[in-house]
């Protein structure tokens, strides 16, 4: 099944599931999205200037190898719904699983083969503002990203075979969602990017776009706790996890060799954009 709305002018919503599998899924997804993906991927200049010229040398194999097996080995129905993505799209697996781990390869390119004066990597990328009342309980958050993704952007509503669906402002090309998102069981997130330095990256763990992606089935503010902070990751993020039946809001802030911390939203309105605020964490120009 699938039905697609346009929002506005630009941000269009794609229905899709049911499906099979999780590769059909990203079939749909990337079919549809097609001429967009491939836009993004002409287009993105760290993709083009950075990612891929790394990728074609020898020394980035083992990191490429060690994400895909990782990846892979954890999330095998996310990793099948990203090759669907590619092969629906009609673009190269290679490109697409560059832009899903743009993060956890960058530390990694030698500088030499970074172009800083054209590419655009900068840190300043989301920031939140929350609040829990008696009154009111609000999430506010401010969509930043890199200027490749102008037009490249959609909302995908993912029904799935359990019942449960799930709506997600979704980077072309990319899982579901490295931005904002909820489900049908009340539960959503928002997402800010913090910025740690090389020493505190592992190389070849989970990428953050799989954690997302599987944060978005969640079932319970437990269970997303679990999905946030139980994988291995790389490289850390900030969550902002959000119980609508409950009305609590947590930022859940995690780093490579799982650490995590939390903290609790109340009556005190609490912000939060791209870096580190409770847990100890080597930050990039901190």
């Amino acid at each position: 099944m699938e039905s697609n709305n346009v929002i506005g002018k630009n941000l269009e919503i794609f229905e899709v599931g049911p499906c099979e599998n999780a590769y059909q899924m990203g079939f749909m997804i990337g079919q549809r999205f097609s001429k967009m993906i491939k836009s993004r991927l002409a287009t993105d200049l760290i993709l083009q200037n950075q990612l891929l010229p790394f990728a074609q040398t020898p020394k980035s194999q083992p990191l490429l190898q060690s994400l895909a097996i990782t990846n892979k080995k954890k999330f095998p129905e996310y990793w099948d719904e990203l090759l669907g993505t590619a092969d629906g799209s009609g673009s190269p697996f290679l490109e697409i699983m560059l832009l899903n781990f743009r993060k956890e390869i960058l530390p990694f390119v030698p500088q030499t083969t970074v172009d800083s004066k054209n590419d655009d990597d900068t840190n300043d990328d989301c920031s939140d503002i929350l609040l829990v009342s008696d009154s009111m309980a609000v999430a506010a958050h401010n969509e930043d990203a890199n200027v490749a993704l102008v037009g490249h952007t959609y909302l995908i509503k993912g029904i799935l075979s359990n019942g449960i669906s799930f709506t997600a402002y979704t980077y072309a090309g990319e899982l579901p969602s490295c931005a904002f998102g909820f489900n049908s069981l009340g539960m959503a997130f928002t997402l800010n990017s913090v910025p740690p330095t090389e020493e505190e990256i592992v190389a070849g763990a989970i990428g953050r776009n799989f954690v997302s992606r599987d944060l978005l089935e969640a079932q319970s503010i437990d269970d997303a706790l679990k999905r946030v902070h139980s994988p291995e990751v790389s490289i850390g993020h900030s969550y902002n996890v959000i119980d609508i039946r409950t009305r609590r809001i947590l930022n859940i802030e995690t780093a490579s060799r799982n650490r995590y911390s939390i903290r609790e939203v109340g009556t005190e309105p609490f912000f939060h954009a791209n870096m580190y605020l409770h847990l100890h964490v080597q930050q990039a120009g901190a």
